[in-house]
C-alpha cells in the first residue's frame, strides 16, 4: 500500500506542475506499483529544484571558518544559521557557551497532538592545514569529479545547475560533509516542502553543536539547563558517514573518546648528547619503551583487563557479521596488509574501546635538530570508550599500568624531591571527552527510521554501534530521550583530514531521506 507521505507528495507536486506523467490506464494490479513510481518521481523533481536552488547557500556556508577554538568564528556560524533556519519559518534561540554559542531552532507542526523529533548537528570543524589541501583555500568550496584515470579535476560550479545533475560531482571544503552537509540537507528539505505546501509530521526542534569537534565539554550541562526547551519524544543524530556500501546506515550507538596525555621525564633542561650520553636516561627512549608495553605486535592491547568488560554473545556477533563491509576494499583504501587482530572483523572491532596513538612529541627533527637529550618526552593518547568501558575505567587501568612497568606518577613537573627519589617519572593528565551510547536496535525510534529508510525496498544497513565519537551519551543522560544515529553523508568523505569533501548524490538523497521522513509520523 502507498504510504500516507508520498500521497501527499503526489498530489503537491501535481498541483505544482511536476506531475508530467501520461495516464494510461494501467494493467490490472499494477496500480500500486504505477502510483508509486510516480510518487517517486515527483519527489525526485521536487527534491532536485530544492537542492539545486541551495548550492549557493551550501557555499556561503562553507566560506565561514568553524575551528571551536576560535569563539568570534563559531559567533558568526551561530549568526549565519539562525537567519537560515528563521527565514524558513523556525523560531530560533542562542543557547551561551563562553562566547562559542549552540543555536536552537524550532518548527511547530500544524497537526494536533503531533509528537516532537531533536534533531542534532553540530557547526563547527576540524582546523585546517592549507598546505595539504588540493585547492588554494579550504574554505572556498570548489566542485569536482574523477577523470577516467582516477584523478579529482575542479570543474566549473556552473555544473551543479546542469540537468541532468551529476551525482558523482563533489564539493570540496572544511565540514562540506562533517556537518554543514546535513545541516544544509535539512534546509534545503523545508523548502522543498513549502514549494509543495507540505508541513512536517511532527514538531521538529534542531540543535547545533559549537563544540562536537573538541568534544563537547558544556553540552550535557548546556542540555540539563535548557531540557524543557530540547524535550522530545526521540532524539536524532544527523552525522557520520554511511556505510562503504553507500547503502541507506541506521546506528544504534557510538564509542566515545577521552584524551590522555602521558609525559615522561627526563634531565631539568636539554643536555648535550656527547657530554651526557650513555649517563642521562633519554625520556623520548623510555616513552617508546612504554608504549610498546601497551600493545603487542597484532595490535591487541595488552594492559590488563582493557578489554575484559565487553562481552558479545552469539545473537550479537551474528548481528555484527550481517553488516556487508568489503574487508579487501577496506585494507586497500586503507593501505594495510592485515588489520589489527582485536576482532574477527571490522564491526567487531568495534564493539571493544580501544588505545590511539594521536601524537608524540620530544625535542626536534630536520633541520631544527639539534645533538641533545631531551628532557621530556610526551605522547598524546585518544581512549575509545564503550558502554561497558568507560573512560574512568580504561583510565584507571593506565594508571595500574605504568605502576606496574615501575612508574612514579607525579601530578606535573616533578619536584627536586622526585627527582632525586624515583628513577622513572611520568604524569598521566586526562583531557577532554565522552562516553560511549548504545541503543537497543528494536526501540521504537529505530523501527520508525528504519520502516522510512526500508521504503522502496531499499537494503538497509544496520550498524550496532560505530567507531566514531558523538556527545550522544552527554545529550542522552541530560534529556532522558531514546535516539538514533542517521548517516548522510559518503563513506569516503575524507572528514577531518584534507580535501575533505560531499558527493552531490549523497546531498539528493539525504533530502529525499528527509523528507520522507518529516512526512511520516512518529
Amino acid at each position: 500500500m502507498l504510504t500516507a507521505h508520498f500521497h501527499r507528495i503526489l498530489i503537491a507536486c501535481t498541483l505544482l506542475g511536476f506531475y508530467g506523467f501520461a495516464s494510461a490506464q494501467p494493467v490490472a494490479g499494477t496500480a500500486v506499483l504505477t502510483v508509486k513510481t510516480q510518487a517517486s518521481a515527483t519527489t525526485d523533481v521536487l527534491v532536485l529544484k530544492a537542492a539545486q536552488a541551495s548550492f549557493a547557500e551550501y557555499f556561503d556556508l562553507l566560506a565561514l571558518p568553524n575551528d571551536a577554538v576560535v569563539p568570534a568564528d563559531i559567533q558568526k556560524n551561530t549568526d549565519w544559521l539562525e537567519q537560515a533556519f528563521a527565514r524558513r519559518g523556525f523560531k530560533t534561540q542562542q543557547l551561551p557557551n563562553d562566547g562559542k554559542p549552540l543555536l536552537f531552532a524550532e518548527y511547530k507542526s500544524p497537526k494536533p497532538d503531533a509528537k516532537t523529533i531533536l534533531f542534532y548537528m553540530h557547526l563547527d570543524g576540524q582546523p585546517v592545514l592549507p598546505e595539504q589541501w588540493a585547492q588554494a583555500n579550504p574554505w572556498q568550496a570548489v566542485v569536482k569529479k574523477r577523470d577516467a584515470k582516477g584523478q579529482w579535476l575542479e570543474v566549473d560550479q556552473k555544473a551543479l545547475q546542469q540537468q541532468p545533475l551529476d551525482s558523482e560531482l563533489r564539493v570540496f571544503a572544511r565540514a562540506a560533509a562533517d556537518d554543514k552537509g546535513p545541516i544544509m540537507m535539512l534546509l534545503a528539505t523545508f523548502d522543498a516542502m513549502k514549494a509543495a505546501g507540505l508541513s512536517p509530521e511532527f514538531n521538529v526542534k534542531v540543535l547545533l553543536d559549537s563544540e562536537e569537534e573538541k568534544g563537547s565539554p558544556s553540552i550535557h550541562a548546556i542540555a540539563k539547563a535548557n531540557a524543557a526547551l530540547l524535550s522530545s519524544d526521540g532524539l536524532l543524530i544527523l552525522d557520520g558517514p554511511q556505510h562503504q556500501s553507500n547503502q541507506p546506515t541506521l546506528v544504534f550507538g557510538n564509542r566515545g573518546a577521552t584524551s590522555v596525555t602521558l609525559t615522561v621525564y627526563g634531565p631539568k633542561l636539554p643536555l648535550h648528547s656527547g657530554h651526557y650520553g650513555n649517563y642521562v636516561p633519554n625520556p623520548a627512549q623510555r616513552l617508546a619503551a612504554l608504549l610498546a608495553s601497551m600493545k603487542d605486535d597484532s595490535g591487541r592491547v595488552t594492559v590488563a583487563g582493557y578489554y575484559d568488560k565487553v562481552k558479545l554473545t552469539a545473537t550479537e556477533l551474528k548481528v555484527l557479521a550481517a553488516v556487508p563491509d568489503d574487508e579487501a576494499a577496506l585494507r586497500k583504501r586503507t593501505g594495510i596488509a592485515q588489520p589489527d587482530a582485536v576482532g574477527s572483523n571490522y564491526q567487531e572491532a568495534l564493539q571493544y574501546p580501544s588505545l590511539n596513538i594521536r601524537g608524540m612529541q620530544a625535542a626536534a627533527v630536520g633541520d631544527k635538530a639539534a645533538n641533545i637529550i631531551p628532557h621530556q618526552a610526551v605522547a598524546e593518547l585518544d581512549l575509545r570508550t564503550t558502554p561497558e568501558a568507560d573512560s574512568v575505567y580504561l583510565t584507571t587501568l593506565l594508571e595500574r599500568h605504568l605502576r606496574a612497568q615501575g612508574w612514579y606518577l607525579s601530578k606535573g613537573e616533578p619536584t627536586d624531591t622526585e627527582r632525586a627519589t624515583q628513577n622513572k617519572i611520568a604524569s598521566l593528565t586526562p583531557g577532554a571527552g565522552g562516553d560511549a551510547a548504545r541503543t537497543a536496535m528494536d526501540s521504537p525510534l529505530g523501527n520508525w527510521v528504519y520502516a522510512v529508510l526500508q521504503q522502496n525496498n531499499a537494503k538497509v544497513v544496520r550498524v550496532r554501534m560505530m567507531g566514531g565519537s558523538l556527545p550522544t551519551q552527554q545529550l542522552v543522560s541530560a534529556l532522558q530521550v531514546p535516539f538514533v544515529i542517521l548517516p548522510l553523508v559518503n563513506a569516503d568523505n575524507n572528514q577531518h583530514s584534507f580535501d575533505e569533501n560531499l558527493r552531490i548524490g549523497h546531498y539528493i538523497d539525504g533530502m529525499k531521506t528527509l523528507l520522507a521522513l518529516l512526512q511520516t509520523p512518529y
